[in-house]
């Protein structure tokens, strides 16, 4: 193999490593979603029929407009979750004081909306497991390789979420 072809491949693999970690935050953003939907099926009192998901990002960081892109792709025109049908509207992280009309807040990885949104009375949904279990997110969910959700009783109560019996059975608590 030649010098060149060395080179080029190094270069390929380089771009390979540092493009990987975007893609596999958000290649499952369709599951997350459906998981993160289902959850809230299980809140006492939680919503159903159509309910607004606001989707927290930081546009200053890439891989949060990234999973943000991709988590409105997943969820599109409405997305059946259960008994609730999602949709999806795009908050700015700076903007979460002011959100209304919201049923949840999804929080992208590396934001933290954690006070403001408690102040709001809303759950948050994160697909970073430090998020719950940081306490900055109510829950985390993740569907790959297997389905994980973390829920923060702290930032449960902070909120007033209050989940049925046969869901916490399916989950972990911090």
């Amino acid at each position: 193999m030649s010098k060149r072809n060395i080179r080029g491949a190094v270069a390929l693999c380089a771009m390979a490593l540092v493009l990987a970690p975007l893609g596999i935050a958000h290649a499952d953003a369709a599951k997350d979603v459906q998981v993160a939907g289902r959850a809230l099926t299980f809140l006492e009192n939680g919503p159903t029929g159509k309910a607004v998901l606001g989707v927290v990002f930081d546009p200053s960081k890439p891989a949060s407009v990234a999973e943000k892109n991709a988590v409105m792709a997943a969820i599109g025109g409405g997305m059946s979750a259960g008994a609730v049908t999602l949709t999806g509207k795009p908050v700015e992280a700076s903007a979460v004081s002011g959100v209304s009309g919201v049923a949840a807040l999804y929080v992208t990885t590396g934001v933290n909306v954690g006070a403001a949104a408690k102040a709001k009375k809303l759950i948050t949904i994160g697909s970073d497991p430090s998020c719950a279990t940081s306490g900055a997110c109510v829950m985390s969910v993740s569907a790959d390789p297997k389905v994980e959700i973390i829920v923060n009783r702290a930032a449960a109560a902070a909120v007033g979420a209050v989940f049925k019996a046969a869901f916490r059975m399916m989950i972990r608590e911090v």
